[in-house]
C-alpha cells in the first residue's frame, strides 16, 4: 500500500489533464500483450495488423514498454503543464529530456536495451504509432476522456474531493487527509513527490498507474469511466435530418465511419466507385466533418468530433 498525504495546499493544487502520451503507452502495452480483450477487441483487431506491417511491434517502443513489466519509463509520460496538451507538445518534452533522466528510467526498467536510445528517432516512432493506432480514433477517445473529467469535476463540486477519490477506482481510497493506493508496484509518498496531484483518465489503462518526478506533482492515471461502451456502434439518431443538409450519400459515408475506413473499403460497402467516394470524402474533410490519416499505402478516414456530434444526440 502507498499513502499520499495531503495538506490543504495539495488539495488546492489537484487538477485533471488529458494526455495523448498516456494513451500511447497504455494502448501500446495492450497491443504488445497479444491477448484478447473484452472491451478493446474491435480496436485491437483493426490496429494490430497495421502496427505489425509498419514494424512498430518490434521497434523501440516494444523495448521500452514490455507488457510483462509493471514499470513505465517516466520520460514517456512527461508532466502536462496544461489541461489538454497536444501530442506535439508532449513529444517536444520527451525530446528535451536530459540524458541522465532517460538513463535512470532505463536502469529502473531493468530490461536490456540492445541499441543506443536516440530520442529524436524514438519520437518519430511514436508519431508513426500515433498516426496508425490513435489518431483515427482520437475524436471518440478524447470525447470520452473529456466526459470523464467533466463528471469528476461535478463530483467535486457537488459532493467534495473525498467522494471523488473514493469513486476513482477500487484500489484507491481517501481517509484522514490521505490518498491510499493498494497493490502498488512502486511506492508513492509525499516525501518523494512535488505538491498537489495530477489526475489523468485513460481509456486504455487496465489499472491505476502512478508517476513521480519531483518537483512536479505526482501523476495518477486511472481507467476512465464509460470505456466499456467506447467501441460500440452508435445509433445515428439524426441521420435523416443530416441527410437533408449533406445529402444521403455523404450521410451514408459518415455513418459507415463508425470505425475508420479507407476509400476502397467504403466503395465496397456502398457499391460506389472509389473515385466517387473520394470526391465526397474530400468535401466532408474540407468541412471538418471527417479527417484523413496515412496508414502505410492507404489513407484512413475517420469522423471528427464535429462529425460525431452531427450524428448523435449526446
Amino acid at each position: 500500500m502507498s499513502d499520499l498525504v495531503f495538506t490543504a495546499d495539495d488539495l488546492a493544487l489537484t487538477r485533471f489533464a488529458v494526455s495523448p502520451m498516456w494513451e500511447v503507452v497504455n494502448s501500446f502495452r495492450l497491443l504488445a500483450a497479444g491477448a484478447p480483450h473484452p472491451v478493446h477487441q474491435p480496436w485491437l483487431d483493426q490496429v494490430r495488423p497495421r502496427v505489425a506491417s509498419a514494424g512498430l511491434d518490434t521497434g523501440r517502443l516494444a523495448e521500452l514498454l514490455p507488457p510483462e513489466r509493471a514499470y513505465l519509463p517516466d520520460f514517456l509520460t512527461p508532466f502536462p503543464p496544461v489541461p489538454a496538451p497536444t501530442l506535439a507538445e508532449e513529444l517536444a518534452a520527451i525530446r528535451s529530456t536530459p540524458a541522465d533522466q532517460v538513463q535512470a528510467d532505463l536502469d529502473k526498467l531493468g530490461t536490456p536495451v540492445a541499441r543506443p536510445l536516440r530520442l529524436p528517432r524514438l519520437v518519430e516512432e511514436i508519431e508513426a504509432y500515433w498516426d496508425l493506432a490513435i489518431a483515427p480514433y482520437w475524436a471518440r477517445v478524447k470525447a470520452l476522456l473529456d466526459a470523464d473529467v467533466f463528471h469528476r469535476a461535478r463530483q467535486v463540486a457537488e459532493r467534495g474531493a473525498a467522494h471523488l477519490f473514493n469513486d476513482l477506482h477500487s484500489t484507491v481510497s481517501w481517509d484522514d487527509n490521505t490518498l491510499r493506493l493498494v497493490r502498488r508496484q512502486c511506492a508513492l509518498s509525499r516525501e518523494a513527490t512535488g505538491p498537489g496531484l495530477l489526475l489523468v483518465p485513460s481509456v486504455f489503462a487496465k489499472r491505476v498507474l502512478t508517476w513521480s518526478r519531483p518537483p512536479a506533482p505526482p501523476q495518477l492515471a486511472y481507467p476512465a469511466r464509460g470505456t466499456g461502451a467506447l467501441w460500440e456502434r452508435r445509433p445515428a439518431e439524426r441521420a435523416e435530418a443530416i441527410a437533408a443538409v449533406l445529402g444521403r450519400f455523404r450521410t451514408r459515408l459518415l455513418t459507415e465511419l463508425d470505425a475508420p475506413a479507407s476509400t476502397t473499403e467504403l466503395a465496397r460497402r456502398t457499391g460506389t466507385s472509389a473515385a466517387g467516394v473520394s470526391q465526397h470524402l474530400t468535401a466532408l474533410r474540407d468541412a471538418g466533418i471527417v479527417s484523413a490519416h496515412r496508414a502505410g499505402r492507404s489513407v484512413l478516414y475517420a469522423r471528427t468530433a464535429v462529425g460525431e456530434s452531427l450524428l448523435t444526440l449526446s
